[in-house]
């Protein structure tokens, strides 16, 4: 199965793993970019460029970025035929799903592609919104994904 894995870029080596254990299983994997491109045309790890854009730094090229890596992960979920949400615990929210992430949700249900929760849907502020994609929650067991 070809699966574009989804979730907050705070979670990015989760997903180098998660993405190790699914190419083991014999799937295709796409996920976030490991680097992008600064204001000098200089590529940065992805959690640094994370970390700036976090610090409240408004500067154009940030959101420039921004915007790109978001179409551009919209493209990888047209290519897929599931994403994997992989909602850890973050800011005190037991399974959180930030809103790009919403927004790569409503783009596979858009699509038609499965969409597998690793753990289980967050209560928090868009969750009639995630139910509503009906989401299948795998409860972190990757061999679920078929």
């Amino acid at each position: 199965m070809k699966i574009t894995l989804c979730g907050s870029i705070a979670f990015y080596g989760e997903m180098l793993e998660i993405k190790k254990q699914l190419e083991a299983l014999g799937h295709e994997i796409k996920l976030p970019p490991a680097e992008i491109q600064d204001e000098n045309g200089n590529m940065i790890p992805v959690k640094k460029y994370y970390d700036i854009r976090k610090s409240g730094d408004n500067a154009e090229w940030i959101w420039n970025r921004k915007k790109q890596a978001i179409l551009a992960h919209f493209q990888k979920i047209g290519w897929s035929d599931a994403i994997l949400v992989l909602n850890y615990d973050k800011n005190n929210i037991t399974g959180y799903v930030g809103a790009n992430t919403l927004m790569e949700i409503g783009i596979a249900l858009y699509l038609e592609k499965k969409i597998y929760f690793l753990n289980e849907i967050p209560e928090m502020h868009c969750t009639e919104e995630i139910r509503g994609a009906n989401p299948i929650v795998i409860n972190s067991k990757l061999k679920d994904i078929s």
